[in-house]
Parts: structure tokens; C-alpha cells; sequence
């Protein structure tokens, strides 16, 4: 088996890497990426990004369609990864999002790959206060990065065929530990909080609600839909676990019992928070009862609590940092490494 991950230098990629290489430790594993983020490492070890056989590098806005001939899976993770990138740089984000992926998913159709996994999200959903939301429930994006994911899904339904099958994978909003770690994410956030300022500041009423997925859970689900023979030629799947569906108080509270010394502070004034929404995984669990998220909320926590102090994380500005997304972005625009579209500016 021969397996390309497209943006595979972000935050998810190098656990991807790891668990391809355990799990199927003969495959040949590439990777493709622009390297916006290669120099955010935060391993304390053996990165994932060391483990691939080969790595190319481009912008997938001008992929070349050649790189596919050898690969019998693509694992699309490029992305502009979030609500506040999403929002300021709208064009890149549909392009990168969702054009790109839909091109590169015809490329690789014409190029005799058989399977095409897309991260997609869950953030489609936007704001559900009912029940949980399910594969057939109305999507309701509120964000530019949300609604590209809805772009892309439609638009590779139309690929997939009998020879060509097509996974979106709806992922809850992702946590954890990573070798290129990122700090805009609500658990990772809390986290980097408490060790830094041994405070926890919630800016909204706490009572949103948000599924969430460790990354390494999101790479065992890459695992099954690459080789996945039920759900048919096309499938969009909700991602996650149902146990997983917490509010955001919920999330501070279980950062503050492990640290036990770190004060929680919650905006119960705050206007409601439209991004809320509850989510059913019953089909994942149905379809891919091997590869069940198995990382704990409990041990999200300790491993993110182990892998920044193993770092020696004390930033209490991290925010403006480069573990945040959209600051690394800006600092490369800034140091004119990239252009306002993101494009690399030539040497």
C-alpha cells in the first residue's frame, strides 16, 4: 500500500505518520505540503514527519497531478485550518479548502488511485441547540472555514465512483498532544493556560457545547476510511465519540482538577456563542467499531500537560505566538515569506 498525505507538516500530519508506520509498518508513506508550519516543532522525540519515505513540497493550489501515478490512497489534510484564518483570508480558504481538494480528488481518479480520504468537520453544523446533529441532519456553516468544508463535500460526491471511493470524515474539533503542536484549540488552550498563568479564562457562559477528538483518535480513523469496505463509493461520517460531546465549562472544570491549584473563570454574562452544537457518532461506531476513539478526556489532558512542560511551555502570551495558527501566518507575511493569498513569494 502506498499512501500520500497532502498537508501532512500541520498539527495532525506527524501523528498521522506515526500510526501509519505502526500499523502498517511496510507501507510507503509520503507527504505533501507547502511548509507554512514546518518549523513549529514541538516533539519531545522522534517526530512523525522522520518517518515517511518521501516528502515533496508545493502548494496544493498548483499540485502536480504526476506525484499521484504511484499512490493508492491520498489523505487530504491541507487546510486553512480555522474560524479567525478562515475569516481573513477568505479566498485562500475556499481555494486551499475546497477547490484544491476537489481538483486533486479528479487528478487522482484519472491517476488509478482508489481511495480519498477528506478531513472535513464538524463545525458545519454550526449551531444545533436540538439534538445531536447526524450525517442527514441540515448543515448550518457560520464561518468561511465551515462553509468550504461544505463546498468540498459537495463537490467530491460528484467524483467518487465504484473505483474511486471517496470518505469525508467529520471530524470533531480536535486536541492533544502533536509533534507540531497548536494552541487554538479550546482543550490545548485551557491547558497551556494553566500551566502558564494558572488561570482559565472562558470567554462565553461555558454552555456551548463541543465535540471533541484527540489526534491521535483522528489518525485511527484515517486508518479504517483508507481501507474501509462499508459505507459505499461516497460517505460523509461524523467522526468522534459520543461521550465525547462536552460543554466548555465541562472542559475547563477537568483541566482544573488535574492541576488542582488553577483558578477557573467563566464570563457568565457573555452574549451566547453561536458555535454550539451536540453530535451523534452512532454510524462511526456502527461502521468502524475496530478503530473507536480510545484516548480519554482525562488522558488528553495529561498527555498535553506532560508534552508542554516536557517543552518547558511558560509562555502566558502564548496567544500572540507562533503555537497560534493564524500569528504564525501573520509572521510570515510579515517577514515577506508569503503573500497576502498565502502564496510562497519567490527568493
Amino acid at each position: 500500500m502506498k499512501v500520500l498525505i497532502i498537508g501532512n507538516l500541520g498539527y495532525i500530519g506527524p501523528m498521522v505518520a506515526k500510526h501509519f508506520r505502526t500499523t502498517h509498518p511496510g507501507c510507503y508513506l509520503a507527504g505533501y505540503d507547502i511548509g507554512y508550519f514546518i518549523q513549529n516543532y514541538t516533539a519531545n522525540g522522534v517526530t512523525g514527519d522522520t518517518l515517511l519515505d518521501k516528502q515533496y513540497f508545493g502548494d496544493v493550489r498548483n499540485f502536480d497531478a504526476e506525484l499521484l501515478k504511484e499512490f493508492d490512497a491520498v489523505i487530504y489534510l491541507a487546510a486553512i485550518s480555522n474560524d479567525p484564518m478562515g475569516n481573513a483570508f477568505e479566498q485562500p480558504t475556499l481555494d486551499i479548502n475546497f477547490n484544491a481538494a476537489v481538483s486533486i480528488a479528479e487528478q487522482a481518479k484519472q491517476h488509478g488511485v482508489k481511495h480519498f480520504v477528506f478531513a472535513s468537520s464538524c463545525s458545519v453544523y454550526g449551531f444545533a441547540d436540538t439534538a445531536p446533529r447526524t450525517e442527514t441532519s441540515d448543515t448550518n456553516p457560520l464561518t468561511a472555514y465551515a462553509k468550504s468544508k461544505v463546498f468540498a463535500e459537495q463537490g467530491l460526491e460528484t467524483v467518487a465512483d465504484e473505483n474511486f471511493q471517496i470518505t469525508c470524515l467529520r471530524f470533531a474539533t480536535a486536541c492533544g498532544y502533536s509533534d507540531r503542536l497548536r494552541l487554538d484549540l479550546v482543550l490545548n488552550d485551557f491547558v497551556a493556560s494553566a500551566i502558564a498563568d494558572k488561570k482559565i479564562t472562558i470567554l462565553s457562559d461555558g454552555t456551548p457545547w463541543r465535540p471533541l477528538i484527540h489526534v491521535k483518535d483522528m489518525a485511527r480513523a484515517m486508518d479504517w476510511a483508507i481501507q474501509r469496505t462499508a459505507g459505499g463509493k461516497f460517505l460523509i461520517i461524523n467522526t468522534g465519540s459520543n461521550v465525547w460531546n462536552y460543554q466548555v465549562k465541562e472542559l475547563g472544570e477537568a483541566v482544573q482538577k488535574l492541576f488542582g491549584d488553577v483558578e477557573l473563570s467563566i464570563n457568565t454574562n457573555a452574549q451566547p456563542d453561536k458555535r454550539s452544537y451536540k453530535v451523534s457518532f452512532d454510524l462511526y461506531e456502527k461502521l468502524a467499531p475496530a478503530h473507536q476513539p480510545q484516548v480519554s478526556l482525562q488522558a488528553a489532558v495529561e498527555d498535553l500537560k506532560k508534552g508542554l512542560e516536557g517543552m518547558q511551555f511558560s509562555d502566558a502570551n502564548f496567544r500572540q505566538s507562533k503555537l497560534i495558527r493564524l500569528k504564525m501566518i501573520q509572521q510570515l507575511m510579515d517577514n515577506n515569506i508569503i503573500n497576502n493569498q498565502l502564496f510562497l513569494n519567490k527568493v
